[in-house]
Order: structure tokens, then C-alpha cells, then sequence
């Protein structure tokens, strides 16, 4: 997986935007990649690093993940609990990287959907 294919896959799903909203906080931040559905993040990259993915999950596929596969771990700045980082080229294939963010994506949808429809 390249970088183009992961935007192409991202914003292929309904309703994705992306932005580097990070690079206000420190320049370091400035190639951090984040795609959102209903302004809410679901998959993060950095661009000019591109060696890993992270992804909101359920925890308990983040515990499954993390007892089966070498390639994962916790993103430093992101709840342990609700999201992973994928190390690419690693145990995890492209094809269930793919899936895992699509599960994000989804994740993400209802939860905000739901709250979009209480509010109405």
C-alpha cells in the first residue's frame, strides 16, 4: 500500500474529507494526515513518514490484534482502549488494513449519525 492508495480507498467511502489539522499545534505535526466522516476522525497517517496507519476500533478487535499480530500498537497520542496503529509492511496484510479502516469509518458514522438524529 502506498499513500494514494489509502486517500483513493478513504475517500472513496461516502461523506470523507480529510485535512492536517495538527500542524497548528507544532510544524512537526504539519504531514499528519487525517480523514473524517461527519468532522469526526476515524484513520490517521503521516505523509512524509508513511510506515503505519491508525484506526479506531472496538477493543475487544484491539485486544485480538494485539495478542495475534506484531505489527500493531498504540498510537502515542490517541486512547489505547479505542485506537491502533497498524505498522505496515508488517504481519497485518493491505487487504485487512483496508477492512479495519472501513470498520473505523463505520464505527465513527453511527455513532455520530445517531447523535446527529437525537439532536433533531
Amino acid at each position: 500500500m502506498n499513500i494514494e492508495e489509502l486517500r483513493a480507498h478513504c475517500l472513496s467511502m461516502e461523506g470523507v474529507t480529510e485535512k492536517t489539522p495538527f500542524g497548528k499545534f507544532a510544524r512537526r505535526f504539519d504531514s499528519v494526515l487525517v480523514f473524517y466522516i461527519l468532522d469526526h476522525m476515524f484513520c490517521m497517517t503521516d505523509i512524509d513518514d508513511f510506515t503505519s496507519v491508525t484506526v479506531k476500533a472496538a477493543p475487544e478487535v484491539i485486544e485480538e490484534l494485539r495478542i495475534t499480530r506484531s505489527s500493531v500498537s498504540s498510537h502515542r497520542n490517541m486512547s489505547e482502549r479505542h485506537w491502533i496503529q497498524l505498522n505496515l509492511n508488517g504481519d497485518v496484510p493491505d487487504s485487512e488494513i483496508y477492512e479495519l479502516i472501513k470498520r473505523s469509518y463505520e464505527i465513527v458514522k453511527s455513532k455520530y449519525t445517531k447523535k446527529i438524529k437525537k439532536q433533531h
